[in-house]
């Protein structure tokens, strides 16, 4: 034992109470505000067990996440960001036992490396678990409602409705447990996304040098690490609405429809979210919403002739009861005891057809009278709802193995040729009936995926750009930038 003599001295002597000291003073210091940068903090302020160090030092539970991070530029992130080059001086350290400065003494370095590398993972594994992003704390506080007479905000427009995943407290005691059980370099791999488009996004990264571009791809990588509920191309029938494409795909194992949309406004976005199409109904009534009452209708109130000719009509909402256009005044519109209801059938808003789904939003995939702003690049038309170019196309997707006569009777329904001959007779008919149908039941109830990528396969397997129409990029690429510089 005398070879080892030289190392009893204090400069090599590890003192728990001083390490924890230490990282007291280093979780004060630290103003990194990620939800792992917080969970690091509150484990070590709260006297958390020390998960990286023991009276031996370190062992190779550090190299394993080491190894990980060294591949973060992969994913279009910067190592500085994990901590990796501090981490790998100190490491350095103690494995050359380089105690030889006030600054870096034994306790200090091993304070560092424990809270460092607790940071790394936590920042890592939850970032590639669940995104770097917040999509509910960016998104649904971007649109103020409105704001008072300084400028607060009274609220802010819901924008993010899928169902994604976010960290809790059981999530952050799970991830430190593997830590403390010797998991790490199994975890690290559990967390990884294996979605294809993230890997193929990942992929093009490798070879895209133009910045602008490089953002856009990082910014649907994030989307994939949200894993977002949207299966990809076939399989199980599913819609899929891509708001800067302004596109609808239509999927099935067999088949892709798909077709252009309008979404809403810049100052009307419409939300993403995730649903089933239950229904649909021919030749709707179009119910209008107050925000468009007041915006749009009160200054109408008294001129018959506009009513008539937009074929609204004023109705009592508890009774039902219709007014008389002469005798409702701005002020009862404003009231909100009144709905304006638009009569279904041509000239409609909605068209001839509308197909509904449960969402927080009153938004639904409708037909439009309007069709010219199709032939745009830009189509964002609406308050909200998705208007679809070829809504017949869409109803016979929907329904399940429909037979020719029901077909014929949803294009009759919606003042188109028919094709089949017993068709043909019907409309040929002096008194047909042209409302044929007026609601259809979607059995079995299709998905439906309102979505925003600006980098998207189309159905050929082609990735394709759209332009960033509601500056969402620009709000993920905000948040994500700290791991890039």
């Amino acid at each position: 034992m005398e070879a080892f003599s030289e190392l009893k001295t204090s400069s090599y002597s590890l003192d728990p109470l001083l390490i924890r000291e230490n990282i007291w003073h280093i979780c004060r210091q630290d103003k990194d505000s990620t939800l792992a940068d917080y969970r690091t903090r509150s484990y070590y302020l709260n006297h958390g067990t020390f998960l990286w160090i023991d009276r031996i030092g370190i062992d190779s539970r550090a190299d394993s996440l080491l190894s990980v991070l060294g591949a973060v530029d992969e994913m279009g992130f910067t190592q500085r960001s994990f901590d990796v080059p501090l981490i790998k001086a100190d490491l350095q350290r103690i494995r050359q036992l380089e105690f030889n400065d006030s600054a870096n003494t034994i306790n200090d370095v091993m304070a560092r490396l424990e809270y460092r590398l607790t940071k790394a993972f936590l920042r890592y594994t939850t970032g590639q678990r669940f995104g770097f992003v917040n999509p509910y704390r960016v998104f649904n506080r971007m649109d103020p409602i409105d704001t008072d007479s300084t400028g607060k905000p009274y609220g802010y427009r819901k924008l993010f409705d899928l169902d994604v995943q976010r960290p809790g407290k059981s999530y952050f005691a799970a991830a430190l447990r593997k830590i403390y059980n010797d998991s790490v370099s199994e975890y690290l791999k559990e967390v990884q996304p294996r979605d294809p488009l993230y890997h193929r996004l990942q992929r093009e990264l490798q070879h895209t040098r133009s910045q602008p571009s490089r953002m856009r791809i990082l910014c649907n990588m994030e989307r994939r690490r949200w894993r977002e509920p949207v299966p990809e191309g076939g399989g199980q029938k599913h819609v899929v609405v891509n708001i800067p494409a302004f596109h609808l795909y239509a999927y099935a194992a067999d088949t892709v429809v798909d077709m252009r949309v309008g979404c809403g406004t810049l100052k009307t976005k419409t939300p993403m979210l995730a649903s089933v199409i239950e229904r649909m109904d021919v030749n709707p009534q179009w119910n209008i919403p107050m925000s468009i009452i007041t915006k749009e209708i009160v200054n109408h109130a008294g001129d018959i002739s506009y009513f008539e000719r937009n074929r609204y009509y004023i109705a009592e909402r508890k009774t039902g009861h219709r007014l008389d256009l002469s005798a409702v005044t701005a002020d009862m519109l404003r009231s909100g005891a009144y709905r304006v209801t638009q009569e279904g059938g041509a000239g409609n808003a909605l068209g001839r057809i509308v197909f509904r789904f449960k969402n927080n939003f009153s938004v639904f995939l409708h037909d439009t009278s309007s069709k010219d702003f199709f032939e745009r690049g830009n189509r964002g038309v609406s308050h909200g709802c998705v208007r679809v170019e070829r809504p017949f196309d869409l109803a016979r997707f929907l329904l399940d193995s429909p037979d020719d006569w029901m077909l014929d009777k949803l294009r009759i329904s919606m003042d188109i040729p028919p094709e089949t001959s017993r068709g043909i007779r019907y409309v040929s008919a002096e008194e047909a009936n042209r409302h044929l149908v007026s609601s259809l039941n979607v059995s079995p109830r299709v998905p439906l995926y309102i979505v925003y990528y600006t980098l998207y396969p189309e159905p050929g397997g082609s990735l394709k750009s759209y332009p960033d129409v509601y500056g969402y990029d620009k709000a993920i690429g905000q948040n994500i930038k700290p791991f890039m510089q």
